[in-house]
C-alpha cells in the first residue's frame, strides 16, 4: 500500500518518471542539462478527487528535493445586459506558481501563489506539509483546500473547459477557499474501488458572512487575510469529505464544512449567541463511452440574527453539471492525439431561499444560466477555448429577470 500511494502522487525523487521528449527538445542545451524529466501520475485510473493537489505537471531539477510548475490563464469578455454592454476587454486572469520538495522520506511539501488580474491580487493558496504513514493514514496541515465538493481543490484553469467558474463553486461554497489548519486523510484501496476520506479542522469563515458591503448574505465574504493568523471566535470549523471511486467509471463524494462563524464574545464579554454555518455537497465525476461529466450540488445553512429578516438568506442552494465530448482526436499540427472538444454547463444558484412572508411568495435573488464551449487541446495540459454563456437573473422581489449574455476567448496552460 505504501509503494501504491508513492506512485499516485508521483514523486520526483522516489519514483521513476516519464520524459516529456517533446517538451526537452524544445528547450536549448542549457537548460536540457538542468531539466531531469516533468514529472507525470503513473496511474491516472486511482486519482481520486482528493488527490487532485498533486495531479499537476511539476519540473524537477538535478540534485535537488524540489519540483516547479505552474499554469497560465488570459481570456477576452464581450458581454451585455440587457442591451447594455461595456465592450470588448481583455485580462490576464491568473498566473499561478507551484512549488513542490520532496524534505525526506515521508515528509513533503507543497505550495501554489497566485497572481490574479496581473498584481491585483497576490495570494498565498498553499502551503502544506504533507507526513505519509501509508495509503490509509496520513497527516496535513499548512495553508490548506477544504474538500468541499469537485471544485475547491480542484480549480486549476487548465483542467476547465469552460472560462468562468462554477457560480456554485464560487459563491455558495467560497472557492478558492484556502485555510490555515491541520488533519488527516487516506484511501482504502479493493480491487477496482477506492474509498477516500478527508478531515480537517481549519480557521474558518468569518463575520463577513453577514456584515459585509453587499448588505445581504455572502458566504464568500467570510473569507478574511485574518483567518491565516488567528480564529475569529477560538472555535475551529470542521470540513470532512467521503469519496466512493469506481476505476475507470467514475466517483461520487460528500462533503461537510460548518462550524461558529460569528465572533460571539469580545475581551470575555458574550454579545451574541454562537451562530452556525453549515454547507453540504454532493459532487460526482463519470464516464460513458467519450463523454464525460461532472458536477455538484451543495446547500448552505446560515444562522443569521432575527433583526435582519427575509432580506438576508438563512438557506442556500445551488450547483452545475458539465458534460464535455471529444468531437475530434487525431493529430493535429504536429501534436498527436491532440482534441477538439464541444462543452455544455448547466447551473442555478438561489442566495436566499424561502419565502416572503406578507407576500406569500417565492423570494428571487436567483440566477439560472447556461454555457456553450469549443475547445482544442494540443496536449492534456494546454488549451484554447472559447464559448458562449447566457444568464437570467432575478432580485430578492423576483421582478422580471435580468438577462446576461456574452462570448469569452481564451487559453490556460500548464508550464
Amino acid at each position: 500500500m505504501k509503494h501504491l500511494l508513492i506512485a499516485l502522487i508521483a514523486l520526483p525523487l522516489f519514483c521513476e518518471a516519464q520524459s516529456d521528449s517533446t517538451a526537452i527538445a524544445a528547450e536549448p542545451d542549457s537548460i536540457k542539462q538542468k531539466i531531469i524529466y516533468r514529472v507525470q501520475q503513473t496511474d491516472t485510473n486511482a486519482i481520486t478527487s482528493s488527490d487532485a493537489i498533486y495531479n499537476r505537471p511539476f519540473i524537477g531539477m538535478k540534485k535537488t528535493r524540489t519540483a516547479l510548475g505552474g499554469y497560465i490563464e488570459g481570456n477576452t469578455n464581450y458581454f451585455a445586459e440587457d442591451g447594455v454592454s461595456e465592450g470588448f476587454s481583455m485580462e490576464l486572469r491568473r498566473f499561478n506558481i507551484f512549488i513542490y520538495s520532496s524534505i525526506s522520506k515521508r515528509i513533503k511539501f507543497l505550495s501554489e501563489l497566485e497572481f490574479e488580474h496581473g498584481t491585483e491580487e497576490i495570494e498565498l493558496e498553499t502551503a502544506q506539509i504533507d507526513f505519509e504513514l501509508n495509503t490509509a493514514f496520513n497527516f496535513r496541515g499548512g495553508i490548506i483546500l477544504p474538500q468541499i465538493g469537485v471544485f475547491n481543490a480542484n480549480h486549476d484553469s487548465p483542467n476547465w473547459e469552460l472560462i468562468d467558474r462554477p457560480l456554485s463553486s464560487t459563491t455558495i461554497i467560497p472557492a478558492t477557499l484556502s485555510e490555515v489548519g491541520f488533519g488527516v486523510h487516506g484511501k482504502l484501496l479493493s480491487g477496482n474501488s477506492i474509498i477516500s476520506y478527508n478531515v480537517y479542522v481549519t480557521n474558518g469563515l468569518g463575520d463577513g458572512i453577514i456584515l459585509n458591503e453587499d448588505a445581504k448574505t455572502n458566504i464568500a465574504s467570510g473569507k478574511s487575510v485574518e483567518m491565516f493568523e488567528e480564529d475569529n471566535n477560538g472555535i475551529p470549523m470542521l470540513n470532512a469529505r467521503v469519496g466512493y471511486m469506481l476505476r475507470n467509471k467514475g466517483e461520487v463524494g460528500i462533503a461537510y464544512y460548518g462550524g461558529v462563524y460569528n465572533s460571539f464574545q469580545i475581551e470575555g464579554e458574550v454579545v451574541d449567541k454562537q451562530r452556525q454555518l453549515s454547507i453540504v455537497a454532493l459532487d460526482f465525476s463519470a464516464s460513458a463511452g467519450k463523454l464525460e461529466t461532472r458536477g455538484e450540488f451543495v446547500f448552505a445553512n446560515i444562522d443569521i440574527p432575527e433583526s435582519l429578516g427575509e432580506l438576508y438568506g438563512n438557506q442556500q442552494l445551488g450547483g452545475f453539471i458539465d458534460l464535455v465530448y471529444p468531437l475530434v482526436t487525431k493529430t493535429i499540427f504536429n501534436y498527436d492525439k491532440a482534441q477538439i472538444l464541444v462543452s455544455l454547463r448547466a447551473e442555478y444558484v438561489d442566495y436566499n431561499y424561502g419565502k416572503i412572508a406578507a407576500l406569500n411568495k417565492n423570494i428571487g435573488d436567483e440566477i439560472r444560466g447556461i454555457s456553450i464551449g469549443l475547445s482544442f487541446r494540443p496536449t492534456p495540459s494546454t488549451i484554447f477555448r472559447g464559448n458562449y454563456k447566457f444568464q437570467k437573473s432575478t432580485d430578492f422581489l423576483g421582478n422580471p429577470p435580468a438577462n446576461l449574455g456574452g462570448w469569452q476567448f481564451g487559453f490556460a496552460s500548464y508550464f
